[in-house]
């Protein structure tokens, strides 16, 4: 795949990722609620910025950035999660797994913007993989 397409998933997967994190903030529960809670929040604002980033990116790039929720549900690979409570550890765990998926991702257009020979994106994603390295271990010593 090319990282044109793997930044339209990178696209859809923020977008639902931004409001899967909401959920998770509003609805987590537990004795470290409120580092949690503040936690997600400084989470889905970085997403926040990284969306429009991202989008900018494509455009000069000379590509339409995907722009509806239908269009993101058809290509995330980020899944939803119900509105429900959420414990503390199922909270972190759901975190990190999400994580890991987005420095997967970011890795592999990372490299194949790098094959591709288009150095700024490579240069926006070893800081964005960088970023999602740095929050896994948070959430691993927080699961401990």
């Amino acid at each position: 795949m090319k990282h044109l397409d793997l930044l339209q998933k990178y696209i859809a997967n923020l977008n639902i990722w931004n409001v899967k994190l909401h959920n998770l903030h509003w609805n987590v529960v537990g004795i470290n609620f409120l580092q949690i809670h503040e936690f997600l929040e400084e989470i889905y604002d970085n997403v926040g910025e990284q969306f429009d980033e991202v989008a900018e990116l494509l455009k000069a790039k000379r590509e339409m950035p995907l722009s509806t929720i239908a269009e993101y549900l058809d290509i995330a690979t980020i899944k939803e999660t119900p509105t429900k409570q959420y414990d503390e550890k199922e909270a972190l765990e759901i975190l990190k797994g999400d994580l890991e998926l987005m420095r997967d991702l970011a890795t592999e257009i990372r490299n194949t913007a790098d094959e591709e020979r288009d150095f700024e994106t490579v240069a926006i994603f070893e800081d964005y993989v960088i970023d999602y390295s740095k929050n896994i271990w948070f959430v691993d010593s927080m699961l401990k």
